[in-house]
């Protein structure tokens, strides 16, 4: 570590020290005379100055953590649980080799007892361009036939993601008519193997990307013609009208969508589902009025002919955008069924998504039976 600290460059008295005080010994021992009235003055002013500018700095969002506070308060209503429409997010392990069957036996042993339908399984990434190499999936086939015997009327969705190359020069490039296409053609090639769906997850995505649309439209025209599904990971929604342009001028990274986006995908796909999680709340309270706030959103924008699911987080992370005691799966249910119960209580295509199956945890599993499941 480099010495930061300020070094002296004056040169040294080396003549004899002169020994007398060259302050007044009172003031030496501390004793400093009190400032004058306009020093005062000035003062007065900085101080009241910094406090305005803390208030302004502080005031909205304690009014948007006390408001979301209060969204968590109340009681879901009754019959607000599970339509058996679940889903869950699984890893790239389940297709390149390491699960065996006896891994399989346990996962089906584990849903059967749960309103989960639907299996994203990691099967990319795709590569920049969009291509999707085969030797990243040699047992998809396998596990989709296993899944098919083992958990019937359960589909299988290959989970195709890749970084967007939004924030940074590194990335996929959907402006690119080249590479719209190949991620088209990875659909096929997936379609191919005996999956039942495709499930898109391509961030970050900014709002109001017509390429990403115009994909979607494309994407959709392939898995209609199989009879399949398209699902797509869908980012949170402004909980504030046009945030996502306040944060990405404050920070770089827009994150949410706006509400009007949001509902441009929800009409392009059968299945949408909101990762409802990084939402760098600080208390599980706070988490959970979000998560009600955003379940609302969805629901609005939405149509009742498109599948919504809400992200449960089955994962455990401490850093600034999850903090993991806060982002529990009780308060994300909690939430979803307080949303669900103010917006749409009655809504059929609707569900919760558990991401990801490696790093769930028994007490993860118990939140969502016990509060979802029923």
């Amino acid at each position: 570590m480099e010495d930061t600290e300020p070094r002296n460059t004056e040169p040294r008295n080396t003549g004899p020290r002169n020994t007398e005080p060259k302050t007044d010994p009172a003031a030496a021992d501390g004793d400093q005379p009190p400032p004058g009235p306009k020093k005062q003055k000035r003062l007065r002013r900085t101080r009241r100055i910094t406090l305005a500018v803390l208030l302004v700095l502080l005031l909205p969002l304690l009014t948007a953590e006390t408001a979301l506070r209060i969204n968590y308060m109340g009681d879901p209503a009754d019959g607000t649980y599970t339509r058996n429409r679940d889903a869950m997010w699984l890893g790239h392990a389940w297709v390149d080799g390491r699960k065996t069957d006896a891994d399989l036996t346990a996962l089906a042993r584990e849903l059967k007892t749960t309103g989960i339908r639907d299996l994203y399984v990691h099967t990319g990434p795709m590569e920049h361009d969009g291509t999707l190499p085969k030797s990243l999936y040699p047992e998809a086939g396998r596990l989709v036939d296993a899944v098919h015997r083992e958990l019937p009327g359960v589909r299988v969705q290959a989970f195709l993601g890749d970084v967007l190359a939004t924030e940074s020069p590194d990335g996929m490039r959907l402006e690119q008519d080249a590479t719209r296409a190949a991620v088209v053609d990875s659909a096929r090639q997936v379609l191919d193997v005996g999956y039942d769906g495709v499930h898109l997850d391509l961030e970050p995505l900014h709002s109001g990307d017509r390429n990403y649309l115009s994909l979607l439209d494309d994407v959709r025209a392939v898995t209609r013609a199989r009879d399949a599904r398209l699902s797509v990971a869908a980012h949170q929604i402004d909980p504030l009208p046009g945030f996502h342009s306040f944060w990405g001028t404050v920070a770089g990274h827009p994150k949410w969508w706006s509400q009007e986006f949001f509902g441009q995908v929800a009409r392009r796909v059968d299945q949408i589902a909101v990762m409802s999680y990084d939402t760098m709340q600080p208390l599980e309270s706070l988490y959970g009025g979000y998560v009600a706030q955003q379940t609302s959103l969805a629901l609005e924008a939405t149509p009742p002919t498109t599948h919504l699911l809400m992200g449960l987080p089955f994962y455990h992370e401490n850093r600034f955008g999850h903090w993991n005691h806060a982002e529990t799966v009780a308060a994300a249910v909690r939430g979803v069924r307080l949303g669900l119960s103010r917006t749409d209580a009655d809504r059929e295509r609707f569900g919760v998504a558990a991401y990801i199956d490696f790093a769930a945890t028994e007490e993860d599993w118990a939140a969502y039976r016990d509060g979802w499941v029923r």
